[in-house]
């Protein structure tokens, strides 16, 4: 098997996607890439997919495994079969790009300077973090005519002008508003998106894509997570949750009306809506309310190698990454008999070809789905960790609970709307204060 982390949006034309277990899902009709301001990187975010019903939707590239010869692996076979619609700020590479007139003042083509140029091609490349980026633009300084071969050029992205995204009905004011947002933490998005009139903060939320909405709606304070929620229409917003942490959803549906709640959970896939119920079953003062069912969950024979590749993974968050579980089959929660678990510090320490089930933490006792959530605050206190596992009654793994969800229900009620930084107190010594005030030398 040979994996490309470089190819031409032109070749990925027609290609077949086949699902993890090797059956035909769609072929790719193409490619919607979000385009940033000069100097910055501008991403390809997905596919666009033609089913078999004929039907195009949007397919994250995150929830692409590999692109070989001839044809693409998904990472799952869970993804939303909403007909793709285009959003501000996005343009599809194959329709909207190829062909657009441009010119460049790459230094390595002098003789390119000044004229008009046509794109012929688009070149994408996976990075570390398994982005898919426009890395080069091969382009023609004349259409050829027919018969002969083109002569092209390939140029650096970055020197390539005047590419600009179609705007769909929505202000440049807020275009320039979003492609700001993708240099910017989910929680700064959200601080942002609290000051905005209802009317704006809505049409930004709509024209985000789901996962990054998902991110941001999980750093809104509650009534705000409902408010936008309910604006999305119904599809829209069971597409988000999806995309949310079990624990996140989980919380937000719980503030919504039963029925509404019950509808949403409904149009959610069934492997990610399972989860959440389960999540919503527990008292809402327990760890079981405060846990995520996804954490990082090996068998014994893993290697320590492996543990620290999956731990490297950048969808994870920091403090589920800082502890790896080992439980027998199955893996998915609730899992098999919880064996153990390992901390970070201890796997970097280890061979890496020793396994796992070596090198437990004999001592760490757990936390069980019906302890409070004082009792967790203590064994975060006691242990020095920031990442506890969950069990039940029957020694099963039932997820992890993580310090930052924890801090998030003690905290009072609101503190999400006011500033994170406190006001010093009078007199107290400050950096800016420090770094502002005369020395005696000066």
């Amino acid at each position: 098997m040979s994996l490309i982390n470089r190819v031409y949006a032109g070749r990925l034309r027609g290609m077949v996607i086949h699902t993890p277990d090797g059956e035909p899902f769609g072929r790719v009709r193409d490619v919607v890439s979000g385009l940033r301001p000069q100097g910055h990187v501008s991403r390809a975010l997905g596919l666009v997919v033609e089913l078999n019903t004929k039907r195009r939707i949007f397919l994250p590239m995150l929830r692409i495994a590999s692109i070989e010869p001839g044809d693409i692996t998904l990472t799952t076979g869970s993804v939303s079969l909403r007909t793709f619609v285009p959003r501000a700020g996005e343009a599809t590479i194959l329709g909207d790009i190829i062909g657009t007139k441009v010119h460049t003042d790459d230094p390595d083509s002098p003789d390119l300077h000044d004229r008009p140029l046509e794109i012929a091609d688009v070149e994408l490349e996976r990075t570390r973090s398994r982005d898919w980026i426009i890395s080069r633009v091969a382009v023609f300084s004349e259409r050829p005519k027919f018969g002969r071969t083109p002569s092209l050029s390939t140029i650096p992205f970055q020197h390539i002008h005047g590419i600009a995204p179609e705007i769909h009905d929505v202000s440049n004011a807020t275009v320039e508003m979003i492609a700001g947002f993708d240099d910017l933490r989910p929680a700064d998005v959200a601080n942002i998106l609290s000051d905005l009139p209802k009317q704006t903060r809505e049409q930004v939320a709509r024209e985000l894509n789901d996962q990054r909405l998902a991110d941001i709606l999980q750093e809104l304070p509650e009534d705000e997570q409902t408010a936008l929620l309910e604006s999305l229409g119904i599809e829209r917003a069971a597409d988000v949750l999806e995309e949310m942490d079990p624990d996140d959803a989980a919380d937000l549906l719980a503030e919504l009306p039963e029925p509404r709640a019950e509808v949403l959970l409904g149009l959610m896939d069934p492997e990610e809506s399972a989860p959440v119920r389960r999540l919503m079953s527990f008292s809402p003062d327990t760890v079981g309310a405060l846990m995520t069912t996804e954490p990082l969950i090996l068998t014994p024979q893993t290697t320590v190698a492996e543990a620290l590749a999956l731990a490297r993974d950048p969808d994870l968050p920091t403090s589920l990454s800082s502890m790896v579980f080992v439980v027998r089959p199955p893996t998915a929660t609730p899992t098999g008999r919880y064996l153990g678990c390992v901390h970070l510090q201890r796997l970097l320490r280890e061979p890496p070809a020793s396994l796992v089930a070596g090198v437990l933490d004999p001592d760490l006792p757990p936390l069980y789905a019906t302890d409070s959530q004082e009792t967790a605050a203590r064994y975060f206190a006691t242990y020095n960790l920031v990442c506890g596992p969950v069990l039940d009654e029957d020694k099963h793994l039932l997820g992890a609970v993580a310090i930052d969800d924890l801090l998030d229900h003690l905290l009072p009620e609101g503190w999400r709307e006011d500033d994170w930084r406190l006001e010093p107190e009078p007199g107290a010594t400050t950096l800016e204060s420090v770094s502002t005030t005369p020395t005696a030398e000066a």
